[in-house]
Parts: C-alpha cells; sequence; structure tokens
C-alpha cells in the first residue's frame, strides 16, 4: 500500500501539522475541476408577476373613475374593492392567479383574499350580489358599477386571461367585461 503525500496548503512560516495516521491513495484518481468552467448559476428567482406591466392602484382606480363617471376617487374606489372582492369570490384555479398577477398588488389582496364560492353566479345573480353590498344600489346601478370595473380589466389582463376567465363563468358575465356575448341561446 502506498501513500501519497499532498502538497501543503500551509503558509511556508506555518509548521506542517504532525501526521496522525496514514490513509490509504485512491483506487482512482480524480481530475480537480478546471478553473475556466464557471460554476453553475443559481435559479432564477420565481417571477410573480410581469415586471414593468402591472400597473398601479391608483392607476387601475383612476380608470375606473373614468369609466363609470364617478365624481370623485373614493367612490371609484369604493366600487373597485366591492366588485373585485365578488369577482373574487368567482374565479378559481389557474385564472384566479393569473388575475391577481396581472392587477396591481391592493387589487390582487383583494381577490385573492375571497373565499371561492360554493356555485357559480349567473351574471345577473352576480349584479345582484354587488347590488346587496352597496347601499343604496339598485339593480341598473349595481350593474353599471360591475361593467364600469371589469370593462377596465381586459386591457389590463390581457385577451388571453380575459377569454379564460370568461370561459370558466357562466353565460353573460362578457358583456360586464364589455365584451359581447356571442354565446347561442339554449
Amino acid at each position: 500500500m502506498t501513500v501519497t503525500t499532498m502538497p501543503s496548503t500551509t503558509p511556508a512560516s506555518a509548521p506542517a501539522p504532525a501526521p496522525t495516521a496514514s490513509i490509504p491513495a485512491p483506487t482512482a484518481s480524480i481530475p480537480a475541476p478546471a478553473a475556466s468552467i464557471p460554476a453553475p448559476a443559481a435559479p432564477a428567482p420565481a417571477v410573480t408577476a410581469p415586471p414593468a406591466s402591472r400597473p398601479a392602484w391608483d392607476d387601475l382606480v383612476e380608470e375606473v373613475r373614468e369609466a363609470g363617471r364617478y365624481p370623485t376617487r373614493p367612490e371609484a374606489e369604493r366600487v373597485t374593492r366591492i366588485v373585485l372582492s365578488a369577482l373574487g369570490g368567482h374565479v378559481v384555479g389557474d385564472e384566479r392567479v393569473d388575475l391577481a398577477r396581472a392587477l396591481p398588488e391592493e387589487a390582487a389582496r383583494v381577490v385573492a383574499s375571497q373565499i371561492p364560492a360554493t356555485r357559480p353566479l349567473t351574471a345577473p345573480e352576480f349584479v345582484d350580489s354587488v347590488a346587496a353590498r352597496i347601499e343604496g344600489a339598485t339593480p341598473a346601478t349595481a350593474r353599471w358599477d360591475v361593467s364600469s370595473v371589469l370593462s377596465v380589466l381586459p386591457p389590463l389582463i390581457g385577451d388571453d386571461l380575459t377569454t379564460r376567465i370568461l370561459d370558466r363563468l357562466p353565460p353573460g358575465y362578457a358583456l360586464l367585461f364589455g365584451r359581447a356575448d356571442l354565446t347561442p341561446a339554449a
């Protein structure tokens, strides 16, 4: 059995440590890594939203204010929160995750914090559920509020996600999102 001595990595001025036991030489030689091979890169962090395309909460509220012709920003903000919280209970699965990623952080929290509905509401039932959340609302004013919020979403979230959301909701929601409802009548 042969013992190979490895060169010391200690500085010349430091005394070499005394050997304590003999170590058998390996049977196969493993080459040292080449200095020119770079170390593997760390995995990229997960991206939760497209960096530059995520709108600001204030911009979303301003778009709703303009679409609904609300006289004040606080009124537009209140309606936006109510409608998004109602929507958050009805959009589920990957569509809900993707919707939250596409919306401003504050809007994403409103959507994501909702417990999924036990049964999907038809579009008129959805509007009625929003009317019940807004003091003094009628079905007509609630429809206006819902459309004012939902119609500004497609440009923000994209046509593909809007279509996927509409495909998962009962018929009738397309008009609320500002799209023609081309579903054939039953």
